[in-house]
């Protein structure tokens, strides 16, 4: 697995190289539409030189001056992609080109045309060839509309190619801790099956191996057997936690289960593992039952991890344990508060993530594991729901009622 160090220097350098590409872009483009630009703007003067020169060579009184200039009429026709405007001081419209055939002649649409090309189209270029002052309106090509455009466009297709390298380096790097986490969960449970396969079969042969006899005997056997009865409680709970483990990348079975029932199991071996200080409030057992497909061993996990948590998080030991079960249409919302220390707001949306603990030992997956367990096997989420220094932490789970 990548480093976050050095995942964090990757995603810097692909923004930097992004934003490189979209500067070079955009100064060049910028160059290219400004080159267009004055193109244009000459294009536009010389096409109204050639219908000028057209127009003098076909009156009668400059024919004979003009008689030696020719200008051959397909170049006029080829340049019919500018639409060009002359007009005199006072704005009336002298003459049109390019606007369409029917338009060129429209005067209603011409002065509306010249009303838009002052407020956003070039500068006009002023003619004084003839002693009457003129103004020579012009409107862009679309190809120089384009080129004007395509630096947005290619800040919409850097920006998606940014976004889309950021997403798949993030998918691969979530993919390749699930599949850690499930290497790991999956050696966890083989490698705590072994021995407890050997303790439970050692623990059947020492009660077995207990002969009738007198009194202080059997009171000798009484006692021991309790030890060993509790002794098989603990391999039974060792044996669930292997259990758990190796259910972790397969999809478990749902079941519909009292979720009050399911809280108050896990509530009452936490109690019986918790400082006598703490206090646990749960609601009222005559509440009608309220059924939810979840998967028990995975989802006392879950619970137990928060649980846990807040057990940590009660400072000196003493404290309350709240959990609350909320029914709405489509989902159930489980409430668990404690009266801790709190997360500091910086922290809160980080506790889900891999690796992040507040304990001097642990490897920070408890909560990362839950989230997994939550949304990826319950379809349901889980997160922060209020956190305050000093005052303590609610986590909310959702699960879907159907």
């Amino acid at each position: 697995m990548v480093p976050n160090n050095q995942q964090s220097h990757w995603k810097t350098y692909l923004a930097i190289a992004g934003i490189i590409i979209l500067v070079i872009s955009l100064v060049y483009t910028s160059y290219l539409a400004q080159r267009l630009r004055e193109g244009e703007r000459n294009k536009a003067l010389l096409l109204f030189d050639a219908y000028q020169t057209l127009n003098d060579q076909s009156n009668p009184e400059t024919a004979d001056l003009e008689a030696d200039i020719t200008l051959p009429s397909n170049i006029i026709i080829a340049n019919n992609d500018i639409p060009i405007m002359v007009v005199d001081d006072t704005d009336k419209v002298l003459y049109a080109k390019n606007f369409g055939e029917d338009l060129d002649t429209n005067q209603v649409f011409l002065k509306e045309k010249l009303i838009l090309l002052k407020k956003k189209g070039p500068e006009p270029i002023e003619i004084n060839d003839t002693g009457i002052r003129q103004y020579l309106y012009y409107q862009n090509s679309r190809l120089h509309e384009l080129l004007t455009y395509f630096p947005f466009i290619q800040l919409l297709l850097l920006g998606a190619f940014i976004a889309i390298g950021y997403v798949s380096v993030n998918n691969a790097r979530k993919a390749e801790q699930n599949r850690v986490w499930v290497g790991m969960a999956k050696e966890t449970a083989h490698q705590l099956g072994t021995p407890i396969s050997a303790i439970i079969g050692w623990i059947e042969h020492l009660r077995e191996s207990y002969p009738a006899g007198s009194h202080e005997l059997e009171s000798l056997k009484a006692m021991q057997l309790e030890v060993l009865n509790e002794m098989q409680n603990d391999v039974d709970r060792l044996d669930l936690i292997a259990d758990r483990f190796s259910k972790i990348g397969s999809a478990p079975a749902l079941t519909p289960v009292d979720i009050y029932a399911q809280m108050r199991e896990i509530t009452t071996y936490i109690r019986r593992r918790a400082s006598r200080k703490i206090v646990f409030e749960e609601p009222s057992e005559d509440i009608a039952p309220m059924l939810v497909g979840i998967n028990p061993p995975l989802f006392n996990w879950v619970i137990e991890n928060i649980m846990r948590n807040a057990l940590d998080a009660l400072e000196e030991g003493t404290g309350t344990i709240t959990w609350k079960v909320h029914p709405h249409h489509d989902y159930v919302e489980i409430d668990i508060s404690d009266t801790g220390k709190g997360i500091h707001p910086s922290k809160v949306k980080v506790v889900f993530e891999p690796g992040f603990t507040t304990k001097a030992r642990g490897w920070g997956l408890g909560l990362s594991l839950a989230k997994r367990i939550i949304e990826n096997y319950h379809k349901g989420k889980i997160f922060v729901k209020h956190s305050k220094l000093g005052e303590g932490t609610t986590f909310a789970i959702h699960l879907p009622r159907k």
